[in-house]
């Protein structure tokens, strides 16, 4: 496990139009740890997760400034492949998002636009994916079924399965649990601490017990800011800013 930070994040400035989302934002990402950005809605915690893989590229209003280093290079260089950069850091969705086609072919998805045509070979990496996904004992007999007939639980497991078939080194959350029930969110917690000892994660979460159940490390945002980042434990327990304080105690967002 390396002591350096997966994604370096430094002086990051983001703009919809005139309207400045993120302000000097500073972070640090460690390899295979839990990275949770918490704080009250529209602070600015899913437009950074965004930054992370240049998914609000896709917003023609956009404008950013600063520098963030995947493994040392800057992810904002006109050379960088996107492509690629989405499939070293890939994304789950809030709300799950299968595509209308079997399990089977979900998981497969990305490999065959990949160019992979080994079907053998794509039938391992189906499995060790679901496996992974906590998904393979419960669907092994039904792959060829509909995936959008699955609980949305499953579905959001699936999503992450799909991701994990093209290999990702980082995974990006935004709030994955927030359609799902209680039970349905302990599972996909579970699986998120089991999926740290081989990716390093990063959730966006407006629930503050999850970020204390799960995280190694946590970012308190307020109105575009990082107010507090650091250890999980430290920020909760003992925070420096007041600000942090009064929202983690509840007495604001």
């Amino acid at each position: 496990m390396s002591a350096d930070p997966v994604i370096s994040v430094r002086n990051l400035d983001l703009f919809y139009g005139e309207f400045q989302a993120l302000k000097q934002v500073p972070m640090d990402v460690k390899d295979r740890h839990i990275t949770a950005l918490i704080g009250p809605s529209g602070c600015g915690k899913s437009t950074l997760l965004r930054t992370l893989n240049r998914m609000n590229d896709l917003i023609p209003s956009v404008r950013v400034s600063g520098t963030i280093l995947l493994e040392g290079k800057d992810i904002y260089l006109p050379d960088t492949d996107v492509c690629l950069l989405r499939k070293r850091v890939g994304m789950v969705f809030q709300r799950p998002n299968p595509f209308p086609l079997s399990i089977y072919d979900n998981v497969a998805f990305g490999l065959r636009v990949a160019g992979m045509r080994d079907r053998s070979r794509i039938a391992e990496v189906v499995q060790r994916s679901l496996t992974s996904a906590a998904l393979w004992d419960a669907l092994k007999d039904k792959l060829h079924h509909s995936a959008v007939e699955l609980p949305l639980d499953q579905q959001q497991r699936l999503c992450v399965a799909r991701l994990l078939a093209v290999e990702p080194e980082v995974i990006l959350m935004d709030e994955p649990c927030s359609a799902l029930d209680p039970i349905a969110t302990s599972r996909i917690e579970e699986l998120m601490l089991d999926l740290k000892a081989k990716y390093t994660i990063v959730i966006v979460t407006h629930n503050m017990q999850q970020a204390a159940r799960i995280s190694d490390y946590s970012g308190y945002m307020l109105l575009g800011e990082m107010i507090e980042f650091g250890k999980t434990s430290g920020l909760f327990i003992s925070p420096k800013d007041k600000r942090t304080q009064d929202y983690v105690s509840g007495r604001y967002g």
